[in-house]
């Protein structure tokens, strides 16, 4: 065989960690460029440096995230206390109230994803993106124009 045939170079069986630096909050010039540091951007073209409208952005983004998991949260909740009500023997007044859960919760579940439409063309009016907020207060008009329309027929 000889020298002409090369072994496969060998396998890395060890992970390695390397640390990165990260600043002391004592050398940061704004104290929100400790909170930028801890926590991930999700707004693309946010700096550390921090510009008012990345915050609010960032601050836009949690609120319609905790409009949204306050909905499912709440219309889970409803859907498993309709659930835990089957367990009891039944009669009219547990029945009722089996009925109210699983409609509440079904209507939450719906009027969750309005609720971030609202929420979104308010803070995208705060940050002065105007057309968006017009395209959303146009489909907000469209949902309740639809909405009234069907409770009369």
């Amino acid at each position: 065989m000889g020298s002409s045939e090369a072994a496969p170079p060998p396998r890395n069986v060890q992970a390695t960690a390397v640390a990165l630096p990260v600043p002391h909050p004592e050398q940061l010039e704004d104290p929100l460029e400790v909170q930028f540091q801890q926590e991930p951007i999700t707004h693309p073209d946010a700096q550390p440096g921090g510009r008012r409208w990345a915050r609010r952005a960032m601050a836009g983004e949690r609120w319609i995230a905790r409009v949204l998991r306050t909905g499912a949260v709440m219309s889970g909740g409803m859907f498993v206390a309709s659930l835990a009500l089957e367990l009891l023997p039944r009669d009219e007044s547990v029945h009722v109230a089996i009925d109210l859960l699983r409609k509440g919760a079904a209507s939450m579940l719906l009027v969750t994803p309005v609720a971030r439409l609202a929420m979104a063309g308010t803070l995208l009016g705060l940050r002065g993106e105007w057309r968006y907020t017009a395209i959303a207060a146009g489909v907000l008009a469209l949902l309740a124009l639809a909405v009234g329309a069907g409770f009369q027929a």
